[in-house]
Order: structure tokens, then C-alpha cells, then sequence
């Protein structure tokens, strides 16, 4: 099962502060045993939201919101998509991240990530080989 983990945003992270020297290394030891451990799919820290812009749906007109965002404990602060058989082996995994994150004062959210399967009879033979077709197409651009 792939899941997840969402790092959430803090008062910080918000603020643009840089990790320490420290805090990458220890991130780097936590991501280094994830990809050995073959779990890691891709993951990255995000810059605060006074750079991101939201795009906002009325009746299907968007309307672009530029950032910084209220509620920084709402917000991503980053992000990894990792491969485990269970939701509790997410779980056991992020209960090892490192204490220095947040002065270890951190919240992660953790999601199971939809397949195709989820969608039953809904997802037809057609959609399945587009798909196929589609993250095939984005993988030899992106590797």
C-alpha cells in the first residue's frame, strides 16, 4: 500500500525558517533508512505559503488566491509517499521521525493512497490502460 505522510506546516515553517544543519542531517539519516529499506517513493520539504498561490472553484470558474494562508497548523509543510504493507507500518515508520524536526514538536498526517481498485466497476478497462498509459508517459519524462 503506498500512503502519505504530510509533514504539517508550523509557525517556522510559515515564517520560511531554513532547517539546521543538525535537522537535515538528521532527516537525511531518516530518509536514507526509508530508501534503504526500499519503503521511500519521493518526498521534499515545501516553502511557506506566502509563495504558493491557491486556485479556488465557484460553479467551475477558478479564482487564484496568492499565499501566505491563515492557519499554518492547516498547512503542508512537506510531504512523502511511501510503499508499506499496512497502515500500522506507515505508522511505525513515522513514529521514528527525527526528534530534531520542530524542536520535536511536529504533527504528520498520514493517508492511504487511492488505487485503481478502490474504484470498482466505476474505473472501466479503458481508464485502467489510460492510466497505465498516462504514468508511464510521465515517468520516461521525469524518470
Amino acid at each position: 500500500m503506498r500512503f502519505m505522510v504530510i509533514r504539517k506546516a508550523d509557525e517556522e515553517t510559515e515564517a520560511g525558517v531554513l532547517p539546521t544543519t543538525e535537522l537535515i542531517q538528521a532527516m537525511g539519516d531518516y530518509m536514507e533508512a526509508a530508501v534503504k529499506a526500499g519503503i521511500m517513493v519521493s518526498g521534499d520539504g515545501l516553502h511557506p505559503s506566502s509563495k504558493a498561490a491557491r486556485v479556488k472553484f465557484d460553479n467551475g470558474s477558478p479564482k487564484v488566491i496568492d499565499g501566505p494562508f491563515a492557519e499554518a497548523k492547516e498547512l503542508v509543510g512537506g510531504y512523502s509517499i511511501i510503499e508499506v504493507p499496512s497502515m500500522q507500518a506507515a505508522i511505525d515508520w513515522v513514529k521514528k521521525w527525527p526528534r530534531e524536526d520542530g524542536h520535536g514538536n511536529v504533527e504528520i498526517d498520514i493517508f492511504p493512497i487511492l488505487t485503481e481498485d478502490d474504484f470498482g466497476d466505476a474505473f472501466t478497462a479503458d481508464q485502467r490502460e489510460r492510466e497505465r498509459r498516462l504514468r508511464e508517459e510521465g515517468e520516461a519524462r521525469h524518470g
